[in-house]
C-alpha cells in the first residue's frame, strides 16, 4: 500500500513538471489578401470545407483548444499545427507560384481521398472536420481546375 502512495506522488509529480514546459501556440499575423481565398478565389462551399476541416493546422488562424495547454498533449499539437503549416499554408498562399499552388491542391486531393487527412485523431475530438464524400470531390475538382 505505502508503494501505490509513493508512486502516486511521483507520477502526480511529474506530470505537475509536464506542464512547466509548454511549447509556443502562436498564430504568426495574418494577410487577408495573402489567404487563399483572396488569391485563388475558390467557390465559398469549397472556402467552407477547407476552413473547416483543414484550417487548424494549415493555416495561421489556428484555434487552439483547451487541451493543448496540457502537456505532453500540448507538445504533440503543438508539432502537429507547426508540421501542417511547413507542408500547406493557406494563411500564405500567395507564396506559391501557380503550379505550386495547383500541385498543393493535387496534394490535398490525394490526401482526403486516402483518408490521411484530416489526421484521424484530430477527426476523433473534432467531428466537425469529418469530410463527406462531396466534400472530399469538392476540394479534388478544384485541384483539377486551370
Amino acid at each position: 500500500m505505502r508503494r501505490k502512495g509513493i508512486l502516486a506522488i511521483v507520477v502526480i509529480v511529474l506530470a505537475a513538471g509536464l506542464q512547466l514546459y509548454q511549447p509556443e501556440r502562436k498564430n504568426p499575423p495574418s494577410n487577408p489578401a495573402a489567404s487563399f481565398e483572396a488569391v485563388a478565389r475558390p467557390a465559398p462551399e469549397l472556402a467552407d470545407v477547407l476552413r473547416r476541416a483543414c484550417y487548424d493546422c494549415h493555416s495561421n488562424e489556428t484555434k487552439w483548444p483547451w487541451y493543448s495547454r496540457v502537456s505532453p498533449v500540448s507538445w504533440l499539437i503543438a508539432r502537429d499545427v507547426q508540421r501542417g503549416r511547413a507542408h500547406l499554408n493557406f494563411s500564405e498562399w500567395n507564396r506559391l507560384s501557380p503550379q505550386a499552388a495547383q500541385q498543393k491542391l493535387v496534394e490535398a486531393c490525394e490526401e482526403v481521398r486516402a483518408g490521411q487527412m484530416p489526421l484521424a485523431l484530430y477527426r476523433w475530438f473534432h467531428p466537425e472536420a469529418r469530410l463527406a464524400a462531396t466534400e472530399v470531390d469538392r476540394i479534388c475538382a478544384a485541384s483539377k481546375a486551370p
